[in-house]
């Protein structure tokens, strides 16, 4: 219903002298909340579709487009180690004991000595799930202590450390605030005598009281849910069979197509396959798509 009433809101407000374009990527993830506008639109067959399909000549020259198109189309990603400077890497690890490892080597290290990124701003790990060894929870807290550990100046809650340049993300629509879930901002100061703590979002300054910090997560790991959106200079994407349940092609394919400059997958190839071959299976039901195709006059049932 929520995927009707927005869409219905979207038409009024457009004057009938007026066109309305939409974009999007109908292969990437679905909206984390209910509804599937823009899929109901094409397939109901009610407005004009066009579909970009064509690699151009530059793009070819990227591995990550290149990449993406052939998970998009159900084919293994090139998984060989390139010759010379690429944009897409595959870093093997058979186990989370030895993946965890190499992430933080990678995000620390490896990354912005070899392409001049800083390790914080520039650089995010994505998650297909929070859970487990290589999930974005374990990865936050590991993440954390390799590349800004926490000195005397700083605060516990809600079973995380909050510190100063800690990268940070909100999870809730904050309209007080005016900070919304998936923006990421990085901390200012910890003030243990006003109990607050400031963080900038986009240049703009905002203040936490402690017990408001329930809306705040560390963000050097984060779910590619979370991702959908968003764009990184550089993304590192663990793909490990312990995620099974999460591993989809759709998954996977807007993980890679949230790196700019530079993606780089670390895991199992097994777990690639997987997720390259695995069509999500679940229906969304919407009314949508059945009030597109219902003859003109024809007045819908709410």
């Amino acid at each position: 219903m929520v995927d009707v009433l927005l869409m219905h809101a979207l038409l009024k407000a457009v004057q009938r002298s007026a066109a309305l374009l939409v974009v999007g990527d109908v292969d990437q993830l679905p909206s984390v909340g209910p509804g599937q506008i823009l899929a109901d639109l094409i397939t109901s067959g009610a407005v004009p579709v066009v579909r970009l399909t064509e690699v151009f000549r530059q793009a070819v020259q990227s591995r990550i487009i290149t990449s993406a198109h052939r998970i998009n189309h159900g084919a293994m990603p090139d998984l060989g180690k390139p010759e010379g400077d690429s944009d897409f890497y595959f870093v093997p690890a058979d186990d989370p004991e030895t993946a965890v490892p190499r992430i933080i080597d990678l995000a620390k290290t490896r990354i912005p000595q070899r392409f001049g990124l800083d390790p914080i701003r520039d650089i995010q790990v994505l998650c297909p799930m929070n859970r487990g060894g290589v999930g974005a929870r374990s990865l936050n807290i590991e993440l954390q202590k390799a590349l800004n550990p926490a000195g005397e100046r700083k605060v516990e809650r809600f079973g995380w450390t909050f510190a100063p340049g800690d990268k940070v993300m909100q999870i809730e629509n904050d309209y007080d605030k005016d900070v919304y879930n998936g923006d990421i901002g990085y901390i200012d100061d910890v003030d243990p005598e006003a109990a607050e703590l400031t963080a900038s979002f986009d240049g703009r300054a905002v203040a936490y009281g402690f017990g408001e910090l329930d809306t705040l997560v560390p963000a050097y790991a984060a779910t590619i849910h979370k991702s959908q959106g968003s764009e990184y200079p550089a993304v590192i994407i663990p793909v490990m069979t312990q995620h099974y349940t999460m591993l989809q092609r759709n998954l996977l394919y807007t993980g890679v197509t949230r790196g700019k400059k530079l993606v780089v997958l670390v895991g199992q190839k097994k777990a690639v396959a997987i997720a390259v071959r695995s069509i999500s299976g679940r229906r969304r039901w919407s009314k949508l798509h059945e009030w597109l195709i219902r003859p003109a006059g024809d007045s819908p049932q709410m």
